[in-house]
């Protein structure tokens, strides 16, 4: 989790500007490559179907970090800072990706190209740049919490081990996605309105709450008709979890508009309030 002294100093004009540069050595410090996982280990044994469904949906979410960079790119093309962290983002999304593909084929199974490639298509930017850093926080903390909790009921253990490792990427990753939401809106602070709505939006979504913001903007591609999607990841996430995991979500996300905005948020009526506060017209007398 961010700490409000990590929010202060992504929001101190004096900081470091290149920020890529003190995520690099992190990162490479707890990094993990294909040789790390146990492969030998793989029990067949121990896979069922939910598992091979699991994985398919994984290797397809995992897929659109190809998109999410380029739509990076273009948002963001003044940011040079920014664009550095997605390279080191993008690599290990990528790795994701191929980690569950392999475990796909040692279980005799895969994923199509052609569903793969039709997750390439670059993503439309936000209403505001902030507000697709926002997204990409949502994404990062929900998925962290999933791999998680799905990794403690799975009995295969090369699975459970890739798991394990996404999930501790996936905290890096919202971790420093909220470093950049805090510069952005720390330098435009005009943007905070269309953050509030973007958490807004996800979180008062009761049907969709064990749902990646991926399934919202791709899930209804015809190419995907009668494939296996992200949705199943969650869906299988949603039916493996107590509640207590979402619970935790819930928290978290609530924890980051806190400290995004400055302004003490624990509910969904509190984020209408200080949007009101924020949208209100001011009396020019």
């Amino acid at each position: 989790m961010t700490t409000p002294q990590r929010i202060e100093q992504a929001r101190d004009p004096s900081a470091e500007p290149l920020h890529s540069y003190d995520v690099f050595p992190a990162y490479q410090e707890a990094s993990w490559e294909l040789k790390d996982i146990p492969w030998d280990a793989f029990r067949p044994d121990l896979v069922r179907p939910e598992h091979i469904a699991f994985a398919k949906g994984a290797v397809m979410g995992e897929s659109n970090s190809v998109a999410a960079q380029h739509g990076f790119f273009n948002e963001f093309v003044d940011d040079y800072d920014f664009s550095a962290f997605v390279c080191l983002w993008g690599y290990q999304e990528l790795q994701h990706h191929l980690a569950f593909k392999k475990w796909l084929r040692l279980a005799g199974e895969d994923v199509g190209y052609e569903q793969i490639n039709a997750m390439r298509a670059p993503y439309p930017p936000g209403v505001t740049p902030s507000a697709t850093l926002a997204t990409n926080v949502i994404s990062e903390i929900a998925t962290n919490h999933m791999y998680k909790c799905v990794s403690r009921v799975t009995p295969e253990p090369v699975l459970a081990k890739i798991m394990k490792r996404a999930s501790g990427d996936e905290a890096r990753h919202a971790r420093e996605f909220i470093h950049y939401t805090a510069r952005r809106l720390g330098d435009r602070p005009e943007e905070l309105p269309s953050v509030l709505e973007v958490f807004y939006v996800y979180l008062a979504d009761e049907k969709g709450k064990y749902q990646h913001p991926v399934s919202k903007f791709k899930g209804d591609l015809p190419e995907l008709v009668g494939h296996i999607t992200i949705d199943e990841v969650f869906r299988y996430f949603a039916e493996v979890d107590d509640g207590s995991e979402w619970d935790r979500i819930h928290r978290r996300l609530f924890d980051t508009l806190t400290e995004l905005s400055g302004r003490p948020i624990a509910k969904l009526r509190d984020i209408r309030r200080v949007l009101a506060d924020l949208t209100a017209p001011t009396d020019a007398g």
